[in-house]
């Protein structure tokens, strides 16, 4: 027959071993009520000359108490986590249909252009190049660049006003302040949020035609506008 020490243990090591909660609260009541049968056995059955060590039993009943408490531990932190994932999934519908900033230097090419925000840390005159998919420049201009969060608009057409094919294209700063040291430029690209996958955690927003994770999301900014 079986112990009231194999009973804790078989318990506790289901348990342990990441048993979902609603299972592991039901082995707990059937070992338990195993465990108590088993101590008021013993105990009436017990040897008088050798009686049950009420220090163990008592100790016994301590893990089972503790396990309990673990259980409903899991079991709020599983419905904390699922609150969570719904407010992630409310939060990221909200993006759909608004323009957002992400860390990134490669946007796409639509008909309405391409578009790119930029971090300047001081005034500065600034060469953009604009590379196409194969790495070849296909714009080339030069601006004088105010401190702070700045937008950029390409029309898609290159120096000698061809338009260019949609797709993805890159845009690279070499910046330089007054007295020709070089200022480091941070780039952003933006986009009208179009989708949100709700399968992936956390949820996945479509900016032009690529997914970003909600974490990525910098900035929401109204519209584009030019520089």
């Amino acid at each position: 027959m079986s112990t009231i020490a194999e009973t804790t243990t078989s318990i506790t090591a289901a348990v342990n071993a990441n048993t979902p909660a609603n299972l592991a609260n039901d082995t707990l009541a059937s070992n338990f009520t195993t465990f108590l049968q088993l101590l008021t056995t013993q105990l009436k059955n017990q040897n008088p000359l050798d009686p049950l060590d009420t220090n163990q039993f008592t100790q016994q009943l301590v893990q089972f108490a503790q396990v309990e408490q673990q259980l409903k531990s899991n079991t709020q932190l599983e419905t904390l986590v699922s609150l969570q994932k719904t407010a992630q999934s409310t939060q990221a519908l909200g993006f759909v249909g608004h323009t957002v900033a992400i860390d990134g230097q490669t946007s796409r090419l639509t008909s309405d252009g391409a578009g790119w925000s930029f971090n300047s840390p001081k005034p500065a005159s600034a060469t953009i190049n604009i590379l196409n998919s194969a790495g070849a420049t296909v714009f080339t201009g030069s601006y004088s660049l105010n401190s702070g969060i700045q937008n950029f608009v390409w029309d898609g057409r290159n120096n000698s006003g061809v338009k260019q094919p949609d797709g993805d294209y890159t845009l690279s700063i070499t910046a330089k302040d007054a007295a020709g040291q070089g200022v480091a430029v941070s780039t952003e690209i933006q986009g009208v949020v179009d989708s949100v996958d709700l399968s992936k955690s956390p949820p996945t927003l479509s900016v032009n035609n690529t997914d970003h994770a909600l974490d990525k999301i910098k900035r929401v900014v109204r519209q584009l506008g030019a520089s």
